[in-house]
């Protein structure tokens, strides 16, 4: 199934039944789609002879094992092998259970919004930041992206050139704008005289923290210091105001990694590697200056994210799937 009716049908699971704050992402376009019984399904891509699923199993807890199943012979058939990306602790545990190899290869963070205050000293460079922001004129606004998305692709096409002309849009792990679930996001887009300046896209979170997802953010090459922090300060008011419970600040990889997380079974050799990415991959992916952003805001949760190869994996195939992912 595909199309309108496929991305109406995996909406309503992952609202129902999505634990993983990023869930939503499910739902990009590129995604495929593989149903089960209830609306159950599973979001994947193809890369190489790998099925790369996305975030686990988005159904009923008693379903999970079975589509699962399913899924694993609908690859078999294909003579694919079935990798995994962004699992949270229980869909690991799950997936350990019928043969997959796991690792960590990342963490989420979080902040309850209902006790956050930018007061104390604690948060006195981040409340500058936004205070000098303001006072150079920025104005903040949450908008409509129908009325506003010729602003979105100016600030796209200028945040892609000053990434260099080999760079591509990141993929399957951040989200997107436009497309037919675009209405359940919220878009705050900042400006300075009238210009359009820089924007966050924020995606619906589900489940036992539901709240919303700091999803899709780009600014234009030469937004000055404290623009971004000061567009999700207004947009942590807004959410606040509406008694929000969480904002997520989605997954980081190659953070947060400690052994203490790790699954039986596991792999060393993609341990090695992802650690060795942890501690020397700056190059290939920001990691560390995605992670102080989000420190900024303080986060309370922290959670574990895995990486799941179906019968164990080998460093090539480790490659392939950040490589797909884009987190190198």
């Amino acid at each position: 199934m595909e199309g309108p009716e496929a991305a109406e049908l995996a909406l309503t699971a992952v609202q129902k039944y999505a634990e993983n704050p990023s869930a939503f992402l499910a739902l990009n376009a590129g995604n495929k789609m593989f149903f089960g019984g209830g609306g159950a399904f599973i979001a994947y891509r193809k890369a190489g002879g790998h099925f790369v699923q996305f975030g686990g199993v988005f159904g009923p807890p008693g379903q999970q094992a079975t589509l699962l199943r399913d899924f694993k012979e609908y690859a078999r058939a294909r003579k694919r092998v079935i990798a995994g990306i962004q699992l949270q602790r229980a869909d690991a545990e799950l997936y350990a259970a019928t043969g997959f190899v796991l690792n960590q290869v990342g963490s989420s963070y979080a902040v309850r919004l209902p006790e956050f205050t930018l007061r104390g000293t604690r948060f006195m460079k981040l409340r500058n930041k936004i205070s000098r922001a303001r006072r150079d004129g920025l104005d903040v606004q949450e908008v409509s992206f129908a009325v506003h998305r010729g602003s979105v692709e100016l600030i796209d096409e200028a945040w892609l050139r000053g990434k260099g002309r080999h760079v591509k849009e990141i993929e399957f792990l951040v989200g997107q704008t436009g497309g037919p679930v675009q209405r359940h996001r919220r878009l705050f887009l900042g400006m300075l005289d009238g210009r359009p300046l820089a924007y966050i896209s924020y995606s619906p979170a589900y489940g036992s923290r539901p709240g919303w997802l700091h999803d899709l953010s780009r600014r234009m090459p030469d937004a000055g210091p404290g623009v971004m922090e000061a567009i999700n300060a207004t947009a942590m008011e807004a959410f606040t105001r509406e008694h929000a419970e969480w904002l997520h600040f989605g997954f980081t990889p190659f953070t947060g990694l400690d052994a203490a997380h790790e699954l039986t079974p596991s792999s060393a050799l993609t341990g090695k590697l992802l650690r060795f990415l942890a501690e020397k991959g700056e190059s290939v992916y920001p990691a560390a200056s995605q992670l102080a952003y989000k420190s900024k805001w303080d986060p309370q949760l922290v959670l574990p994210e895995y990486l799941a190869f179906e019968g164990g994996a080998s460093l090539r195939a480790v490659w392939r799937i950040l490589r797909l992912t884009r987190s190198i």
